[in-house]
């Protein structure tokens, strides 16, 4: 074959296998260099990088910050070619997906120092490409201690739950000037999470609220009227559960940690009783229960529980299983609990303590011990990381522009479909350059970067209700295109070689055949070699002529 029928064969596979897949990354070896391309780590959800053979390189690429063929590589992503040294944001872990929206984590600051003090909390806001957008210290202003649960409201701000010592602290925070609206402190221990219902409506998850008086534990969740600071409804622990269920009676008993509204019902997860509960605010039933006290087989000390339902109605949640390590989703059928999906272990998470379903079917996590928020596919690949020290709490997704309602509710928390209904269910590993943790040395550059940051607020809108699209779906004006406004998250800035940026996808079924799973890329290399037969067989035909 002469040389141009090498280039044209060259040609024809690579727009076979690199146009339909959007976001492949062929590292083809120099010309000269001798050395021969090494196979695919493909995903059907992402296909990731070719490594040369010999070169040392995983085929699933190298984490920044690794050593290729002895270079050091300190400053540039190898995954994503973004020099984030000219970027100013040493946050970006690995990324090949552009975010469909901004990614606000609360991070606690439980870094302690030898007099006993801890690290600063604040909110950190992450463009789609993981760059810094704005840090708020709100451990200076509105004086938090731990920064707890973040929720997305209808007007684009956030509404954060937070404490003090021994009081528990509300506030909205306005993403466009950076300042806090108003402040709510109630004489509350340790609250984890509150979710507004209205603009004058608190449902409140109220725990360690032993009465040593009266020898009774009051841990409960109520309903708090702000405008006229009362209690319009209760709902208590005790007498429903026995007292030696779960921790430390006479002080964190439940451990109740997250309470979201689910229609006319609430969603609670005591933690130290390893159950979720759905409860009906008009009954006051326990209608549903997953889990018993310590049945670590199915759950083990969880945090965030969001409750989805599959297209045939069933009642599904999605919760962060901390203690074991992993996300789980379990579905409700007949009566029956059946565990779906399984995400992850001891080797790639560290105490996980938030998992949202996206729309796009995607799942983003809070790896809170990892320091870090992946955004993963439905069979484990790692398509987009960044990193957030010190002890990630709470992740939300909030698509640039805001959702759809100017309701002053709780808007957070997961949008998207069940494993079941997209065919994505199973036990998973996470997989993929951003499946290790990042590590110490990354993490203390990102902490100098995020104690630096200045500015960003109002950069990005989060409060478009009229303009926005409701999440990530791939589709619509808000989230596609918001980053391209602002000069931060400019998809060409820094030294990407990607002009469009990293790829968006979109919700769809994971394929499978008859069989069982479709192996990643069949069809596109069963074309490709067709087509690299069709290019020889003209080949043989000219020289015959």
């Amino acid at each position: 074959m002469s040389d141009n029928d090498v280039l044209l064969l060259g040609a024809v596979v690579a727009l076979l296998v690199g146009g339909p897949v959007a976001g492949v990354v062929a590292a083809a070896p120099a010309a000269g260099t001798g050395a021969a391309t090494g196979g695919v780590a493909a995903d059907a959800e992402g296909v990731r990088a070719v490594a040369s053979v010999g070169s040392g390189v995983d085929a699933a690429g190298p984490r920044r910050g690794a050593s290729v063929d002895g270079d050091t590589t300190t400053n540039v992503d190898t995954t994503t070619n973004v020099d984030t040294t000219a970027n100013g944001d040493q946050c970006v872990g690995h990324t090949s997906t552009r975010a469909n929206g901004v990614t606000v984590v609360s991070v606690q600051g439980a870094r302690f120092g030898a007099d006993g003090g801890k690290t600063a909390a604040r909110l950190v806001a992450f463009g789609p490409e993981g760059r810094v957008l704005w840090v708020k210290r709100s451990a200076s202003d509105p004086g938090v201690v731990w920064s707890y649960d973040v929720d997305p409201l209808g007007n684009g701000n956030l509404f954060v739950t937070a404490t003090r010592r021994g009081t528990t602290l509300l506030y909205e925070l306005n993403t466009t000037t950076g300042e806090t609206v108003w402040t709510e402190e109630l004489p509350y221990t340790d609250t984890h999470d509150a979710d507004p219902l209205n603009e004058t409506h608190v449902v409140i998850a109220h725990m360690r609220n032993y009465d040593a008086a009266n020898e009774t534990n009051d841990d409960r969740v109520v309903v708090y009227d702000r405008v006229d600071d009362e209690v319009e409804w209760t709902w208590r622990f005790a007498p429903r559960f026995d007292r030696s269920v779960g921790g430390e009676y006479t002080d964190d008993w439940t451990h109740l940690n997250d309470v979201d509204r689910v229609g006319d019902s609430v969603l609670l997860s005591p933690r130290n009783f390893d159950q979720v509960l759905l409860v009906n605010r008009s009954t006051g039933e326990i209608d549903l229960r997953l889990g018993s006290d310590e049945n670590h087989d199915v759950l083990h000390a969880q945090h965030n529980p969001d409750y989805l339902e599959s297209r045939s109605g069933d009642p599904t949640f999605l919760v962060a299983d901390s203690e074991n390590e992993r996300i789980v989703e379990y579905e409700h059928d007949d009566g029956e609990w059946t565990r779906t999906w399984t995400l992850g272990s001891g080797e790639s998470f560290s105490w996980p303590r938030d998992a949202d379903r996206l729309k796009n079917g995607h799942t983003l996590i809070g790896d809170s011990r990892n320091n870090r928020v992946v955004e993963v596919t439905p069979r484990g690949e790692v398509v987009w990381e960044v990193y957030a020290p010190w002890l990630v709490y709470d992740v939300e997704r909030v698509p640039v522009g805001g959702f759809p309602s100017d309701a002053y509710a709780d808007l957070g928390g997961s949008r998207g479909p069940t494993m079941a209904d997209i065919g994505g269910t199973g036990d998973f590993a996470l997989r993929g350059p951003g499946a290790d943790p990042p590590s110490t040395a990354e993490l203390e550059a990102c902490d100098a970067a995020l104690s630096n940051h200045t500015g960003g607020f109002g950069d990005v809108s989060l409060g478009s209700p009229s303009d926005a699209d409701d999440g990530d779906d791939g589709e619509g004006t808000g989230a596609d295109d918001g980053s391209d406004d602002t000069g931060t998250d400019d998809p060409g800035a820094g030294g990407t070689s990607d002009d469009e940026g990293p790829r968006e996808t979109v919700a769809t079924a994971v394929p499978t055949t008859d069989t069982g799973v479709l192996a990643p890329g069949f069809d596109l290399v069963a074309v490709a070699v067709a087509a690299v037969a069709a290019v020889i067989a003209a080949t043989v035909a000219r020289r015959r002529d």
